[in-house]
């Protein structure tokens, strides 16, 4: 996001030699009456605003995923907004994967670098949530403790307690929810498959018209989460077994076998029927993306609905697209931001994190040209005139309708995402 070159260093110097003045100035005013300790002031001002007073004025580092234009963009307008209201410089650090600032804080970690950290801030969720909770790797109890988090309506909203079913214990505050969004070529297939059933009658009946990136790309992942979620559903309906429930547990090795296999047993059958016959696999959303563009697949999907109009926008797809969820149930999630246990400025962090989620900056993120992100906040804790931002405008043809999703299904327990890699691997990696 931003370049740090001369002229920014300089408006940090500057920043920080007004900032010295003023403190000089209280300094020597407080000298001259009763000079009042550090102590005294702090309890005066609430926890908020000492937060708000030891947080202003520090560069802080964001890391998180840079592969979206339109998310990149909407991160540069909060750059801007933190920058006017409290003289943050907020530097957007891309990856490719959040693995890597997990990477980077456990490194740190054992390098006992405790309270100077690279990483003030993460985007996260999932496997990744799990395993710097695990490791003790992130700042706790503080998420809760914003201000703007009461607009969540905690107490009757546990998708923001919860991250794949792991409780957050107030170590991540959240930003936005999706689900998993189906588009097609309206040119070349006029009623596109909206349950699990359909879809493997649609492409037993189009072949090599679909298929999806190979793990341990997120995006694979999701669908073959889906696709195990509708496949345990369908067998308890049968059976009147409670095999789903599993999901929500820990992968074991007493019951791996029992929840994979029927899965391993679909894809068997799935993949002969899919983009050369399933021998091969592209590597992300984005190389599927670009053989739709190319006529070679008819269906796709992705986690970011705003993505498909962009696309569309930009001529990277054709103006036939269409979005849709499917019927049966979207895999959804609530994605977070958290702040490691060695941050630098975890007090600058909490105020991004706060701005975040606060109605202005979610209802920008929610607007579909933006980024169509859903937001977490709930509309019965908003004022007439907060709720007003969230009025939407006309969608791009391609964007996904509103209230398009029917029905969510839950992210499983996040050790099945290594379970599910590792089987799949086994089984169906070799080829290239």
């Amino acid at each position: 996001m931003r370049v740090i070159t001369a002229l920014p260093m300089l408006k940090r110097l500057t920043r920080y030699s007004t900032y010295a003045m003023v403190m000089s100035i209280c300094i020597g005013i407080s000298a001259s009456t009763a000079s009042p300790t550090t102590a005294n002031i702090n309890q005066v001002l609430s926890p908020w605003q000492q937060i708000e007073a030891q947080g202003s004025n520090q560069d802080i580092y964001f890391y998180a995923w840079g592969g979206d234009p339109q998310i990149n963009a909407y991160l540069q307008w909060v750059a801007d907004q933190v920058d006017d209201k409290y003289n943050i410089n907020l530097v957007h650090v891309k990856l490719s994967d959040t693995s890597e600032a997990v990477s980077r804080v456990l490194a740190e970690k054992s390098a006992h670098n405790d309270d100077q950290g690279s990483v003030d801030l993460v985007w996260i969720n999932g496997a990744n949530f799990a395993t710097m909770s695990e490791n003790s790797l992130l700042l706790k109890q503080w998420a809760n403790k914003l201000p703007n988090f009461a607009l969540t309506d905690p107490d009757n909203n546990p998708t923001v307690n919860f991250d794949f079913g792991v409780p957050t214990n107030g170590m991540e505050a959240p930003w936005g929810q999706a689900s998993l969004t189906f588009y097609y070529d309206s040119l070349s297939t006029s009623k596109p498959p909206t349950t699990l059933t359909e879809l493997t009658t649609w492409t037993a009946q189009n072949p090599g018209r679909f298929s999806y990136p190979k793990p341990p790309d997120f995006l694979g992942m999701s669908f073959l989460k889906y696709v195990l979620v509708m496949l345990h559903e369908q067998q308890d309906a049968q059976t009147g077994e409670n095999i789903s429930a599993q999901l929500n547990l820990p992968a074991t090795e007493e019951n791996t076998a029992l929840v994979l296999d029927p899965l391993w047993a679909f894809l068997d059958d799935f993949h002969p029927t899919l983009w050369r016959n399933g021998e091969q696999f592209v590597q992300t959303g984005a190389q599927m993306r670009r053989l739709v563009d190319d006529t070679e697949l008819s269906l796709a999907f992705t986690f970011s609905a705003p993505e498909v109009p962009a696309a569309v926008q930009r001529y990277d797809l054709p103006q036939s697209i269409r979005s849709y969820a499917m019927n049966d149930g979207s895999l959804s999630n609530t994605h977070f931001v958290a702040i490691p246990y060695n941050a630098s400025h975890p007090q600058a962090a909490q105020l991004v994190a706060n701005f975040l989620m606060s109605p202005a900056a979610q209802a920008k993120k929610q607007t579909p040209s933006v980024w169509g992100d859903k937001t977490v906040l709930v509309q019965s804790t908003l004022s007439p005139a907060q709720q007003a931002l969230f009025k939407a405008k006309q969608p791009h043809p391609s964007a996904l309708p509103f209230d398009s999703v029917k029905r969510t299904v839950s992210e499983p327990h996040p050790s099945w995402v290594e379970a599910i890699q590792q089987g799949w691997q086994a089984r169906y990696g070799v080829n290239p």
